[in-house]
Parts: structure tokens; sequence; C-alpha cells
């Protein structure tokens, strides 16, 4: 009994020495293999996908990491789809990708794809839109954009009323003019609510400093007086002068006798030249017929002329006359500014 016992501990502890040994070097073994992995999938993510020029990559909502990293494989731009599968999860990314579309220019790796992906820096593409568009100019800009997807079957002013019903019955005036950045598969109508939007936004912000004792009585009335101003002059040195002048005329009940209202009340029918006869138009946007501002803005007016309309520059001026070179001789007196028209206007014609 006292030898098999003698016997049997050595053998016990061979045999968990072996154990252990095993153990180590099934260990050591993953380790390397994995350490073997690991730098084999930073070579990899590290490298630059097989391109050489731009190429875009279109990932579309609810795509998974490994539908995208076969689009890749399929493109012949990476060898295999795991490295990029494997680093997005062991950065605890793969839940964080965002749909878009994607530019890809030579040079870039995986690595550097993942963040962009997942950062969602998509294609930008962009529409301008001018200051002092009239409403059917900014429809025809958006209607006639390839970027933008068109949804709307009637871009009349009635169609995009039953849009948009907090519009006001004539649109007119109600989208900003600035150059907007945009992803592929923008609406025609979420590029409308937008532009919306930004009139509301601007205009909130410069009425919040407008001057005291201005003739509006809301901001809408501003939005018509900035119109007025963006289509008067190009001048940006003169808009505060003419928003003054025209401020002035309406506290004294004067008519703002302005001639980009009669243009906008002849329409289709104006063909670049007022006449006389034209003053006399019955509408009531013609300001040298009906006293104070007309109904509606009569374009789309930037943050520079709402500025103007409401923050007007101080004086004592009540005219002015066009000079022909784009600017304005501004007058305090009827005799002044009849000198004015003699010199600048009958003379040249």
């Amino acid at each position: 009994m006292l030898i098999k016992t003698m016997i049997a501990v050595p053998f016990k502890k061979i045999f968990s020495k072996n154990i252990i040994a095993f153990f180590l070097a099934f260990v050591i073994s993953v380790g390397l293999s994995l350490l073997w992995m690991y730098k084999d999938m930073q070579h990899e993510i590290n490298e630059p996908l097989m391109i050489s020029s731009i190429q875009t990559l279109n990932i579309v909502s609810g795509m998974s990491l490994s539908s995208i990293a076969r689009v890749l494989v399929e493109n012949g731009w990476i060898n295999h789809p795991y490295h990029l599968i494997l680093e997005a999860k062991w950065q605890n990314k793969a839940h964080l990708i965002k749909a878009g579309e994607y530019a890809l220019p030579p040079g870039i790796t995986q690595s550097s794809l993942l963040d962009k992906i997942v950062s969602g820096n998509v294609i930008q593409y962009s529409l301008t839109i001018p200051e002092g568009l009239k409403f059917i100019e900014i429809i025809n800009l958006v209607r006639d954009s390839e970027d933008i997807i068109h949804t709307i079957d009637d871009y009349s002013i009635s169609g995009i009323s039953s849009l948009m019903p907090y519009l006001q019955a004539n649109p007119e005036g109600m989208f900003y003019p600035d150059t907007y950045h945009f992803p592929r598969g923008t609406t025609d109508l979420e590029f409308l609510q937008r532009a919306y939007e930004l009139t509301q936004k601007v205009l909130d912000e410069e009425w919040e400093m407008r001057s005291v004792g201005l003739p509006y009585k809301d901001k809408y009335e501003a939005l018509i007086m900035a119109s007025v101003i963006e289509k008067e002059t190009a001048d940006p040195g003169e808009r505060d002068r003419i928003a003054g002048v025209f401020v002035r005329r309406l506290q004294m009940g004067m008519k703002l006798q302005t001639d980009p209202t009669v243009i906008y009340a002849m329409g289709e029918d104006f063909d670049g030249n007022i006449r006389r006869s034209d003053l006399y138009i019955d509408s009531p946007y013609n300001t040298y017929v009906y006293r104070g501002l007309p109904p509606t803005p009569i374009a789309s007016p930037g943050r520079a002329a709402i500025n103007a309309a409401l923050q007007p520059a101080e004086g004592d001026e009540l005219y002015f006359v066009a000079r022909g070179d784009g600017t304005h001789e501004f007058s305090s007196t009827l005799a002044e500014h009849n000198r004015a028209v003699n010199l600048y206007q009958r003379n040249r014609r």
C-alpha cells in the first residue's frame, strides 16, 4: 500500500505539470495567433483601397456592415470583408453607421472609410437661390435641379400652398436666398421646407434687433419692406438709406412710389421698360396708386435687406433717383429731387 502511494504521488505531480505546461502552451499559441491576426487586421485596415480614382459608395438605410463589406469586395476595392467587420466590432462602431452617399478618394484606407461612414460625412450637393428672385423663379430652380428628388406634382402657388398650409396665400418672399448643401435623396418639398424655415429664423433674429418706432404691424410687413429694398438697389451701401426713405414715407402717409412694385404688378407684361401709363395700373402692388406696403413681398430678400428694413438709416431724405450706374441720388426736398431727376433721368433720355 505504501509503495502504491509513493508511486501515485509523483505520477500526479507529473500529470499536473503536464497539464499546466499544455495549458500554458495553448494560451501562448492562442495569444500568438490572436496577435498575428490583430497585426494582420491592422495591416489590412490601414492599407489603401484598391481604387485609382474617386469612387462612390451608396449606403441605403438599414444596410448592415456585412453587406457594406461585401459591396467593397464585389467592387474589387478590398480583398476580404472580415477585416472591416472585425475592426468595426472591435471599436464598437458597427451599429453607428449612417446611410448616405460617400465619396471614396484614392488612398483612403478601410479605417478612414469606417470613420467616414460612422461620422455621416456624405457627399453634399448644392443649389443656390440668389437674392431677389420671385417665387416662380425659385420653383423653377428647384424643379430643374437634377440633384433633388421631385415629388411635387403641382408647382403652382396653390399646389405648393396645399403641401405647406402654413404659408401665406401668396408664398412670395417666403423662401430664403442662400446656397444650400444637401445629401442625395433630398426631396423638393424638404428643400422648400428648409428654405422657408431659414427665412423664419433670419427674420426672427433681425426682428429682435429692430429699431424703435418702425411702421410695421408685424414681422411679415418687415419682410415685405425688405423685398422692396432688395429689388430697389443692388448697392449694399444704399440699402439702409433707401429703407430710411421708405420708412419715413410710410410714417408721413406718403406713397412709396417705387418702380419694382409696378414691375411686379405688370407680371409677364413687363418688357424691360416702365411707361408713364404703367404707373397708373390698378393693382394693390402698385405703390404709385396705393399707399402703404404691397400686400405681400415682391421677391425673396436676403439678410442684408431684412436688416436694412429693420434698422433703417436715420435722416430726412424722402426721395431718390437712379443715377444710371446702379446707385441713387438722395434728396430731402421735392425741389432737390426734381433737379436730380432733370440731371440723371431727363437729360440722359
